[in-house]
């Protein structure tokens, strides 16, 4: 088992505002693994706190960009819709990993969504992301489809949800589970203090 894995989906701005600090942070690269928040909700009962009502979707707004100028990022751009069904970006990311081109898609689909202000529930807007990340659009698009890349992620959700994971971003270093971008750094400590090995 790998020392510290980064669970995202490419809908949330603050699995955004993680991968792009997680590898000047942590003192050894993590395994990143797509997990769907929706199927994460839905197993959990909870939902989104942008679809909270308005004073808690514009707090939350406010306290990502601040967090993005505190960081030294580039200022967040939103997507008209969001957040929005991002399933298929999701299955494209778990396609894109098992081709070796996941981190790539990844960090581009993250961009396009908070940076440029893309809209990832277009599968128009995905296929581009990925050919920018070296990927064939064919392909993903035959992979989206795929009922193993469907299964895949629904596997890795529900085994994030066992393991107590219940949003994200999360990152777990052994058994301990450190969720939010906030937490970054607890993790950089622990995952030091534990030498890189899973507890």
């Amino acid at each position: 088992m790998p020392g510290c894995i980064f669970y995202f989906d490419l809908g949330s701005p603050y699995a955004y505002l993680t991968a792009e600090r997680i590898d000047d942070a942590l003192p050894e690269q993590a395994l990143w693994q797509p997990i769907s928040l929706g199927g994460l909700f839905k197993a959990n009962g909870r939902s989104s706190w942008a679809l909270a009502g308005d004073d808690s979707r514009q707090g939350g707004i406010a306290e990502v960009e601040r967090r993005a100028r505190d960081y030294g990022l580039e200022a967040v751009r939103w997507p008209q819709a969001w957040p929005t069904n991002y399933l298929y970006a999701m299955r494209a990311a778990t396609y894109a990993f098992q081709v070796g081109r996941g981190r790539e898609f990844t960090i581009e689909a993250l961009r396009d969504a908070f940076v440029r202000g893309d809209d990832l529930a277009i599968e128009e807007n995905v296929l581009q992301t990925a050919e920018r990340a070296g990927l064939d659009a064919e392909a993903v698009a035959a992979a989206a489809r795929d009922p193993e890349i469907k299964l895949a992620l629904r596997t890795a959700t529900d085994a994030a949800h066992a393991l107590g994971v219940i949003g994200v971003p999360t990152i777990a270093v052994g058994e301990r589970l450190f969720w939010g971008d906030d937490r970054l750094h607890d993790a950089a400590r622990a995952l030091a203090a534990s030498g890189g090995r899973a507890e």
